[in-house]
């Protein structure tokens, strides 16, 4: 196992997410707990030293679950991360409370790393307000040790994130950020590692098989990545792109079953990061997976001149992207939630003079029907 070093501690390169764990007859709430022990168990044997639940991941199961099978081994064994649920802004206000509910869950007496969960449009007011004084109670945790190290996840765009960073980033020793070869420019994920670089904040990697579409490619791009390295298999790209990045500690990943695990356990046997001819070509390829789906819109906003509605269509159709690149998802949901309800795409109206001066002659208003349809 590859580990890397953060401040006094080594950490496995690879951690295991506890997101989508094996479950019963389909029911996400109803976790196999014999498939995951089992799988717990492998990683603790194979070097994996990090796992990381959440609040609300398998509707709540999933802190009981981790926690009840990390507590069979020794607590200097393993790391165990959690998050304040902030992607829901009623839970705000009950800080101390749901701080409270996860160490009863978890059965842990402390974390080693907690998280301000999924910083985004919907929630960034929520979590800057003084009042609602989650900074001020996890940092007081902290001083009293039930958290050991304090950082966040992000979703939101930049400015977004920027804004969360001018007033916390002082105190934040880790960020988690959304990252691979499709979203270093898609979702601009390379300048969220830029600013990053510039607060010294090390990365922790969510997503790095973007939901497991870059666990399997085409047959065209597979053999062009077998001619560079025949015997890589196609999700370990996935994982040595991240290799190449420095600031990368901690890559999440997701795994739902045992074959998952062990395969990507193998990959992290060592460290392969891609050479210069390699990322280019991985590079060329995610930018060709990304033009046969997304629309090419500039953000030369000469559309927001002319819609009578005021519409920001950049935005909405970079949202469209996301949502028809990934197969539905939630941040685009997310995201409209965060505007006022006059600037949703349904608002419309079908009028056409934001075509008459697109110069990517994109139907506009065909793709705002399509993402309301899609929604």
């Amino acid at each position: 196992m590859v580990y890397k070093k953060f401040q006094d501690k080594e950490l496995s390169a690879l951690g295991m997410g506890a997101m989508r764990l094996p479950v019963l007859d389909g029911d996400n709430s109803k976790i196999d707990e014999e498939k995951t022990a089992e799988m717990v168990d492998y990683a603790m044997k194979q070097g994996i030293n990090y796992y990381d639940t959440a609040w609300g991941y398998h509707d709540g199961m999933s802190e009981i679950v981790m926690g009840k099978l990390l507590n069979k081994y020794p607590r200097e064994s393993y790391y165990i991360a959690t998050k304040f649920p902030g992607y829901d802004v009623s839970n705000m206000t009950k800080v101390e409370e749901i701080f409270e509910k996860q160490l009863e869950k978890t059965g842990m007496e402390y974390f080693d790393f907690y998280l301000f969960h999924n910083v985004c449009e919907l929630n960034i007011d929520g979590y800057l307000d003084e009042k609602n004084g989650i900074f001020e109670y996890l940092m007081k945790q902290k001083e009293n040790g039930r958290i050991k190290h304090l950082g966040f996840s992000v979703h939101g765009s930049y400015e977004t994130m920027k804004r969360f960073m001018d007033a916390y980033g002082h105190a934040m020793e880790f960020c988690q950020i959304q990252l691979n070869y499709i979203d270093l420019d898609f979702q601009n994920a390379k300048a969220k590692i830029e600013m990053l670089r510039e607060y010294n904040i090390p990365i922790w990697v969510m997503e790095p098989l973007r939901g497991g579409k870059l666990a399997k490619l085409s047959d065209e791009y597979e053999d062009r990545l077998r001619s560079l390295r025949p015997d890589e298999k196609t999700p370990a790209w996935a994982f040595r792109f991240l290799q190449t990045i420095p600031e990368v500690t901690m890559t999440l990943s997701g795994m739902s079953n045992f074959e998952q695990l062990k395969e990507n356990i193998d990959t992290y046997q060592e460290d392969k990061p891609l050479n210069d001819e390699e990322y280019k070509e991985l590079m060329d390829i995610a930018d060709n997976m990304v033009k046969k789906i997304a629309l090419p819109c500039t953000a030369c906003r000469y559309c927001t001149t002319h819609c009578p509605k005021g519409l920001n269509i950049p935005e909405l159709l970079e949202l469209y992207n996301e949502h028809i690149f990934t197969g539905g998802g939630f941040l685009a949901s997310f995201s409209l939630n965060a505007m006022p309800k006059e600037k949703w795409p349904q608002e419309c109206l079908g009028c056409r003079q934001c075509e008459a001066v697109c110069p990517q002659n994109i139907k506009i208003s065909d793709a705002l029907k399509d993402f309301v349809n899609k929604l």
